[in-house]
């Protein structure tokens, strides 16, 4: 009985490693984002509080070079002024003159009309009495950006316009972010594969853990004897931890249910012991039974009544010596008696069967059909034999005279198996009834119901032999066409029989 696939222990996308590391990451990817936009906030405030302080030092040397020289141009020559400086005067919204400091060279350039148009709208909104309360602006120039400000020219009565370049500024800032997002992926990355080394290293216990689960999930439970040996190792079952703790709980679960196992298989072993024993103890009283019950029938004379009584005494006991044989097969097949293996033409014998089956159950129509060259199989023929009388017993049981039996011996090449199909056109299996076709004592359905007595046992008997040839039988039925199917390994030639041992009869 298995619990898990093995596709278990594969990774799947929401393995506990994948979701730790994903959160790992997110996290590390949300703190590099929240410390990336505030370490650049804080750059750009302070770069751009340090060119405020540049450009009112540049206004003041500005206004008070001016004063008995209104000459934009003369502006530029105060000491101190820095290149990439600009001067423009307006006055009554006309540029009057302007001129900037070429960053390069240092030289004067004059300014051209179009940049006006951007100095008018500064000079309208942004004009401050003095130098000590401004608020500066950005200003795309045909020179570039500009950070300007706009004061009183009180030596001219007009509006002077002063600023600093924004370009080794916004490139700062440029390079500050890429910078930033560089350090940032690098930490990421690096986090992700130490994360992912160190992740996988803790869980290594808690996988350990997990193969044992799954060792033991694919035990055959539903078998005999299942002796469960794995247990968590003595490392991983320390209580106090997580996975120790987990560890512990599984190691005493596998010893409980291994204590259950050992309970079920000793109480199973009882029975099939009791069951051989007594069927084995009743086969002599009922052979003598049997055999006083013949003696009476031949030598005594009875009235009608009687004889009818003595035939019947023999024919049940004739069904109970069937019965106790039958059970004392199923108890040797249980306790994994061996078979006397050699190697058999499948087809030949199921021929041999049909063909007694023609004489012996002649109200039936019966078929052989061979659709393989050679299905030859390593088994025991006389335990093959009884399978496959049981099952055309079976079709001849449960169902109506006239009915057609058809009987198929095939090769599937995918697995390397002989197929016998037992096909019969009766009255069907009903649905209900279908899944426990091969369970001891399970007696047939009303539709299937024929004159013969059943025991109930000759189905299980044969999944028993064919299980123990390691073959599998199933059953498929609907009315008119009801199908069992057995499949066994064909024999290999270069694989040996097994040993011969005692066979089952």
């Amino acid at each position: 009985m298995s619990f898990f696939s093995p596709s278990t222990k594969v990774s799947s996308p929401h393995s506990l490693q994948r979701k730790l590391l994903l959160i790992l990451l997110t996290s590390l990817t949300a703190v590099s984002v929240l410390l990336g936009v505030l370490y650049n906030a804080g750059m750009r405030q302070t770069l751009m509080d340090q060119l405020n302080s540049q450009l009112r030092l540049t206004t003041e040397r500005a206004l008070n070079y001016s004063q008995g020289a209104p000459a934009v141009n003369s502006r530029l020559d105060a000491p101190g002024q820095s290149a990439g400086t600009l001067t423009a005067r307006f006055v009554d919204k006309y540029v009057f003159n302007g001129g900037v400091l070429d960053e390069r060279t240092g030289e004067l350039q004059q300014l051209s009309q179009e940049d006006a148009i951007p100095m008018v709208d500064l000079e309208l909104s942004d004009v401050h009495q003095d130098s000590d309360n401004f608020h500066p602006v950005r200003a795309h120039l045909t020179v570039g950006d500009y950070y300007l400000v706009a004061v009183k020219d009180s030596g001219s009565n007009g509006i002077l316009i002063v600023g600093l370049p924004l370009h080794s500024t916004d490139m700062a800032l440029r390079g500050m972010a890429w910078l930033t997002l560089f350090i940032a992926l690098i930490l990421i990355a690096g986090a992700g594969l130490a994360g992912s080394w160190l992740i996988s290293r803790s869980l290594a216990s808690l996988k350990r853990v997990a193969s044992v689960a799954a060792s033991v999930a694919e035990e055959d439970l539903d078998s005999g004897k299942v002796a469960l040996t794995q247990r968590v190792p003595a490392a991983d079952a320390v209580p106090g931890t997580e996975v120790g703790n987990v560890g512990n709980a599984l190691n005493a679960m596998i010893s409980n249910v291994s204590t259950a196992l050992t309970a079920r298989e000793k109480s199973q072993a009882q029975m099939r012991q009791f069951v051989a024993d007594a069927s084995h103890e009743l086969r002599t009283p009922l052979s003598s039974i049997r055999g006083y019950t013949e003696l009476l029938s031949a030598t005594e004379h009875f009235s009608p009544d009687g004889q009818r009584s003595v035939d019947r005494v023999l024919q049940q006991s004739s069904r109970m010596g069937t019965l106790v044989e039958n059970l004392l097969l199923l108890a040797r097949l249980d306790e994994e008696s061996s078979f006397k293996r050699s190697s058999l033409d499948l087809s030949m014998l199921t021929a041999d069967i049909t063909e007694d089956f023609k004489l012996t159950a002649s109200d039936h129509h019966w078929k052989f059909e061979c659709l393989a060259e050679q299905t030859t199989v390593f088994g025991d023929a006389a335990a093959l034999r009884r399978v496959i009388t049981n099952l055309l017993a079976n079709a001849r049981k449960h169902t109506s005279a006239g009915n057609t039996v058809t009987v198929t011996i095939d090769q599937d090449d995918d697995t390397d198996e002989a197929v016998l199909e037992v096909h019969d056109t009766g009255e069907g299996i009903a649905p209900e009834f279908l899944p426990k076709v091969f369970e001891r004592f399970t007696r047939a359905d009303k539709a299937r119901s024929g004159s013969d007595g059943t025991t109930g046992l000759g189905l299980p008997i044969a999944k028993s032999i064919v299980e123990a040839h390691g073959g599998s039988i199933s059953v498929r039925s609907e009315p008119g066409n009801t199908v069992f199917e057995v499949r066994l390994p064909l024999a290999d030639e270069e694989t040996e029989p097994e040993t011969p041992q005692a066979t089952i009869k």
